[in-house]
């Protein structure tokens, strides 16, 4: 008899959270959807990373980690630098 796979009909929270990965892959998904919009209004705007990173008042080692998905140790400071250079604010929500 085949073995019936136990995630089929989860969702992939469930399967995360059995995983022990969903804080972890929480953390990067909202990374990637914070990180996104900077980086396409750079582009948009023709923005080099050395340039952003003076607007920012910051290292351009500091604006890399902030476009990197998978570094989610990023502060509220920086994320509020990226958002006024990119001529935005932060909102952050805990819902």
């Amino acid at each position: 008899m085949k073995k019936r796979n136990k995630h089929i009909g989860s969702s992939v929270e469930d399967f995360l959270r059995e995983e022990g990965i969903l804080e972890e892959a929480t953390a990067i998904a909202i990374k990637e959807v914070v990180a996104w919009p900077i980086e396409q209004a750079m582009l948009k705007d023709n923005v080099t990373k050395m340039e952003m990173a003076k607007r920012m008042r910051t290292s351009r080692a500091a604006l890399n980690r902030l476009l990197d998905p998978a570094n989610d140790s990023v502060t509220l400071q920086t994320l509020t630098r990226a958002a006024h250079a990119t001529g935005r604010e932060l909102r952050i929500e805990l819902v």
